[in-house]
């Protein structure tokens, strides 16, 4: 395949751009689109007679059509894209070889708090020694930003860092250390505080998170966008997801790895330059973040009420509102990061990340805003209020049925057809990844053909299994941040340990005993309505096991060597994450392996 003409993306900065609005029409045509013909097609599968259920029914159907549709419409862009390339993107490709002179200074930071030491400086080494090998060292700076309440941990992240700053004393590069006394605004702080301290040192800070790992060509290609690109604020790279073992990992790796770039790449065919910003594996301009970026707590009382907790995507609408674009890079390589290593964990991490971007719903009418960055706010909320939302609908098609409308059951007609588009727009986008990797001729990074195509198939069955456990509890997530209930921050846990079942019964067996008598409830007054319900409930009544067996590394280990779920960070594995897999991170239990040095 010919190389893509990704383009530099200077000629345009945001929603003033034709092109861009011509891309945004697009999307909002072919979503709103969608979702009138779905509306049309039910009402004339049951006219709106017999009071408000049906009304409701539609309007809650349409909507969440629109949802599922604006994805894919996005996926499809993506893929667009990935074959034939995007001239007004901003592209690695084309600044690659730009040299760096000596006042593009950086500040390579990460934030941390109680995470596991030689997990996070066995990552962190990898990065270091390779922006050495790049030749970046005369430019960067390392900043280990702790807030561990912990001091026994603490202890372990001081002799780590001097036995860091130790191993690089040779090369140049500087690794500072600081323990922040005082934990305000949690991650967020932490950054403000190393902005008021040290931010007047360098032009660029590029953000980490605790399992992230970047390329030393990753941080300066970042650095080299930023100074070919001078309006632009905030580039966030397209982390790929890596590192652990466990079955749910290794599905979400590979989702990543196949269809999540579709969806990145199609995020930025019509964001353009007011994109995302996820927080970490991005460069910032220091001086406009301070000036600008600054995060007061939001007033009130309750849940949506104090610090802001999903602070990236707020910074990047701040950042815009300035006059700093933000941009998506999708070329860039060398920029990792690892999943949740069970749907235990990744539950946990989304409980904070539901109240966050419910809070961050408050500001969609802040003044001065641009539209995109007001749409992101509260496609961010949408993302949680969809599982609420699917939850009623489901409630009350069981409540209709009941009543003798089996409108959307029925074996044929425009209902029907509404069931089985809305099961393409979701599983064509990981066909649609499939078919990318065929086509540039990278099916053997993911095992050959055949495994890839298995491996589609697994992942999406597993995704299905799950989706209605997440669902479940999205939305007792949204009822909780709603009614103010306490959150219980903590970062989900980056090492792969098999999960106890009484761990999971004791956080998952309320939702199964509660879908095990709905679902006796449902049989005992019609057993046509308990069939229908069952796809919904009978994963529930299993959540037990299949998070256990989702957190084994046994089980993954054993697909892996079946040559199922692979991707190209095993196949041919970066010497950045061979480092990072070393010694220091090999005593955490399911760490992945480059399959080079498997057992």
């Amino acid at each position: 395949m010919p190389a893509r003409p990704w383009g530099t993306g200077t000629a345009l900065v945001g929603s003033d751009a034709p092109v861009a609005q011509t891309r945004r029409r697009l999307l909002m045509a072919l979503t709103l689109g969608s979702a009138a013909v779905a509306a049309t097609a039910l009402v004339q599968a049951r006219p709106l007679t017999g009071g408000v259920l049906p009304v409701l029914q539609v309007v809650l159907f349409t909507l969440l059509f629109a949802w599922v549709a604006a994805g894919f419409v996005t996926a499809v862009m993506g893929f667009v894209v990935l074959l034939r390339g995007d001239k007004q993107m901003l592209s690695y490709a084309k600044v690659a070889r730009h040299p760096l002179g000596n006042h593009a200074s950086t500040a390579v930071i990460m934030p941390i708090c109680n995470e596991h030491v030689p997990t996070v400086f066995a990552g962190l080494l990898a990065t270091a020694e390779s922006i050495v090998a790049a030749g970046g060292a005369r430019l960067v700076q390392l900043y280990v930003l702790s807030d561990s309440s912990d001091p026994a941990l603490r202890e372990a992240e001081h002799q780590a860092w001097l036995a860091l700053r130790q191993r690089l004393a040779a090369t140049g590069l500087q690794v500072h250390y600081r323990w922040r006394a005082r934990r305000t605004h949690r991650k967020a702080g932490n950054v403000a505080d190393f902005c008021r301290r040290w931010g007047a040192r360098h032009r660029y800070m590029v953000v980490l998170d605790a399992d992230s790992v970047m390329s030393g060509e990753a941080v300066l290609g970042l650095m080299r966008l930023m100074e070919a690109h001078p309006r632009a604020g905030i580039i966030q790279s397209a982390p790929v997801a890596c590192g652990l073992d466990t079955l749910h990992a290794r599905t979400q790796q590979f989702a990543t790895r196949v269809t999540g770039r579709l969806f990145s790449a199609g995020m930025q065919f019509w964001q353009l330059g007011e994109s995302h910003y996820w927080g970490h594996n991005a460069i910032i301009r220091i001086a406009p973040f301070m000036a600008h970026c600054g995060l007061a707590p939001l007033p009130g009382r309750g849940g949506l009420a104090g610090s802001i907790l999903s602070h990236d995507f707020v910074e990047a609408a701040l950042m815009r509102r300035a006059g700093y674009p933000v941009w998506l890079v999708p070329d860039l390589p060398g920029s990792w990061e690892q999943q949740p290593p069970h749907l235990l964990a990744e539950l946990q991490r989304d409980r904070r990340w539901c109240q966050g971007n419910l809070m961050n719903a408050r500001l969609i009418t802040e003044p001065g805003l641009h539209p995109v960055h007001r749409a992101m706010l509260g496609t961010g909320a949408m993302a949680y209020l969809s599982a609420p939302l699917w939850l009623g609908f489901i409630a009350l098609g069981l409540v209709l049925w009941l009543d003798g409308a089996h409108v959307l059951q029925a074996p044929v007609g425009p209902a029907t057809l509404l069931w089985v588009l809305t099961g393409l727009m979701l599983l064509l986008p990981r066909a649609l990844g499939v078919l990318v990797v065929r086509l540039e001729g990278r099916q053997a990074q993911f095992g050959g053909s055949a495994a890839l195509a298995a491996s589609a198939v697994l992942e999406a069955l597993l995704a299905a299994l799950q989706a209605p456990l997440r669902m479940a509890a999205h939305t007792v997530f949204v009822v909780a941040a709603l009614t103010g209930l306490k959150l219980d921050w903590r970062s989900p846990p980056r090492e792969a340990t098999d999960l106890p079942w009484r761990d999971a019964a004791r956080l998952l067996a309320p939702l199964s005993l509660g879908a095990a008598a709905v679902l006796a409830a449902v049989a005992l007054a019609d057993t046509s309505a308990a069939i229908w319900l069952a796809p919904v409930a009978l994963p529930l009544l299993a959540a037990v096991p299949l998070s256990v067996w989702g957190a084994r590394t046994r089980v993954g280990q054993v697909l892996r060597r079946a040559g199922l779920l692979l991707t190209p960070e095993e196949t041919a594995t970066a010497s950045e994450l061979r480092r990072a897999w070393g010694p220091a991170a090999a005593a955490v239990p399911g760490t992945l392996r480059p399959l080079a040095q498997a057992t």
